[in-house]
């Protein structure tokens, strides 16, 4: 399977929205719709209703990570839309990737073989854990 790439044309997510098929959780919605590629193509929006920049850029590069770490799981040929919930705002890694990997699972994108659960959260969410970050013990 080939690595995805990323929706960034306006047209494209709107196709996905309206041809596509969605499902949601607490955190996330995920718009899917096969595109007759062999790679995927994903897509991530989140609302300013979510937060400012840093809140809404953070939340990115949360569910990138997590498709990231679990891209061979998924089928390959779909463009793929997952948009932030306000809920969102906030949550761990962990919580973004279980989110992530449940739409896919209600989508039935994912792979059938089973693969062992992955501790794949450990390089984003060092800081998150106590490990890197900010130095705790330094005090003003």
């Amino acid at each position: 399977m080939e690595y995805s790439e990323s929706l960034k044309k306006n047209r494209d997510f709107q196709v996905v929205y309206r041809q596509g098929t969605s499902y949601a959780n607490r955190y996330l919605v995920m718009y899917v719709k096969e595109n007759h590629l062999e790679k995927n193509r994903i897509g991530i929006s989140v609302s300013k209703k979510v937060g400012n920049s840093v809140v809404r850029h953070r939340l990115t590069r949360l569910i990138r990570e997590s498709y990231r770490l679990n891209e061979q799981k998924f089928r390959s040929g779909l463009d793929i839309v997952v948009v932030a919930r306000v809920n969102a705002k906030g949550r761990s890694c962990q919580e973004i990737e279980k989110a992530l990997l449940h739409l896919g699972r209600l989508q039935k994108i994912l792979n059938k073989k089973k693969e062992k659960s992955s501790d794949s959260y450990d390089c984003l969410c060092r800081s998150e854990n106590g490990i890197g970050g900010k130095d705790e013990s330094h005090t003003d």
